[in-house]
């Protein structure tokens, strides 16, 4: 009976994707327990810590199909965990007693802990392909329109013009960096964890950190250089890069919805039929993806900051902050899995509408040329002068509705300086676009 968004028969393709699911399912985590649980085995044998034979019974009874999920759902509810309920069931399925040698000198968050950053980093990994894929289009969107003019805008207010290449170009930016931090994380946090009761394996008599560093090396993670049970920097830093990237996936999807409003109208989200639709205004086209980023990134950053509260924990073995880990972890890669690939599919196939946004840059009649105008004036009047002279001729201009070069050309101050076409010249948009293109071809020079 799913009673969540993520888990939703209805809404679960819309909020996350069936392969983040998947890495934090039961099923994956369970059969996480169980390689660990193998690979131990496989080490402490080579080790000679524990019989050949039973690391060889071990590892054959670590398949997922060979647990009882139902009776492991049970052992932990009465438990409290569901290391003690795997090792138990594997310790049976083991001939001769040899499943006793399982779990050798292991501590139920070893396990726990090595099995997250195994899931971490199968989710890394999709979020690493979707912020390629986003890279990409944005990429595309801001070669293809280095030079296309629109309106910039500043307090929701017309200010002066940009390009949309120029506004793609931005949140690429803020991509590749996000691109560069999770390169640079997984060194920090695909590390592995075996370290005993309170973190000093004193557990194994011998061979203990050469265990440690098998076992690290057998799961492809990085040894620990010490335990790291109640010190959560890892896993907190894991949760603020999701943040991050979710901040950046916002604002795409903050300006596509302000972008497609009807007054506005210069991008749109792909079409299909009957998408955004109204059940009772028919001519309505809502920018539904943009939307459901919002909510799902809105969410991650409130489990980024729990992340951030499950760092404080007590002593070498915590009472309660690390179980946090367990609620939010999971929920926030598949918001974020959801929030990627909403944001691939709007970049994907976003509409652009190159005459709309010029017919917004030219819906003041030339007052957003203003600072162009005041910047031209200035050598011949002074910059603080010509600021107030062109403020008032603005206001004048709103008042007779008329355009703002009229208004230029006939004031006497200012016709003894500049004719009207150098005039024209300063209120042409296109002429006032600064160092947009030089700021785009910068940033897709350095793309991964």
């Amino acid at each position: 009976m799913p009673s969540t968004i993520i888990d939703s028969a209805i809404f679960q393709g819309i909020f996350s994707s069936d392969e983040m699911r998947h890495v934090w399912s039961d099923e994956n985590r369970t059969q996480k327990y169980l390689d660990i649980e193998s690979a131990l085995a496989k080490v402490q044998a080579r080790l000679g810590l524990i019989p050949q034979q039973a690391a060889d019974e071990i590892v054959s009874h670590c398949r997922l199909d060979q647990i009882d999920m139902v009776k492991l759902r049970q052992q932990t509810e009465r438990i409290g965990y569901p290391i003690l309920g795997v090792v138990s069931q594997l310790n049976a399925l083991c001939r001769d007693k040899l499943g006793e040698y399982c779990h050798w000198g292991a501590t139920t968050q070893d396990i726990t802990d090595t099995a997250t950053v195994l899931q971490i980093r199968e989710a890394l990994a999709i979020v690493e392909r979707e912020l390629a894929a986003i890279s990409s289009a944005m990429a595309r969107h801001a070669k293809a329109h280095r030079d296309t003019p629109m309106i910039g805008r500043s307090n929701l207010q017309q200010a002066i013009p940009v390009t949309f290449g120029y506004k793609m170009a931005g949140l690429l930016s803020a991509i590749e960096r996000h691109r560069e931090r999770l390169s640079q994380l997984k060194e920090r946090v695909l590390v592995g964890e075996f370290a005993g009761a309170a973190g000093t394996l004193a557990s194994l008599d011998k061979g203990a950190m050469e265990t440690q560093a098998g076992l690290c090396a057998e799961l492809g993670l990085k040894q620990p250089l010490i335990a790291w049970h109640t010190i959560r920097d890892n896993i907190a830093e894991v949760g603020a890069f999701l943040g991050l990237v979710g901040g950046t996936l916002g604002k795409l999807s903050m300006d596509v919805k302000l972008m497609m409003q009807t007054e506005v109208g210069e991008v749109y989200e792909p079409f299909a039929h009957g998408r955004g639709s109204s059940s009772t205004m028919p001519q309505k086209r809502n920018p539904i993806s943009s939307c459901y980023i919002h909510a799902a990134i809105s969410v991650v950053r409130q489990h980024a900051a729990a992340l951030m509260d499950a760092m404080v924990a007590d002593h070498e073995r915590s009472t309660g902050p690390w179980e946090i880990e367990w609620i939010v972890l999971p929920e926030a890669f598949c918001l974020m899995a959801g929030a990627l690939k909403q944001s691939r599919f709007v970049l994907e196939g976003l509409e652009v509408d190159a005459q709309a946004m010029r017919r917004n840059i030219d819906l003041t009649h030339g007052l957003v040329m203003s600072e162009a105008v005041m910047m031209g004036l200035g050598p011949y009047i002074g910059r603080e002068y010509a600021h107030d002279l062109v403020y008032d001729i603005c206001r004048e201009a709103v008042r007779q509705q008329r355009p703002l070069l009229d208004l230029l050309a006939e004031h006497r101050e200012i016709n003894k300086h500049l004719d009207r076409a150098a005039l024209a010249r300063l209120c042409d948009p296109a002429n006032y676009l600064g160092q947009s293109g030089v700021m785009v071809d910068r940033v897709l020079a350095t793309l991964r």
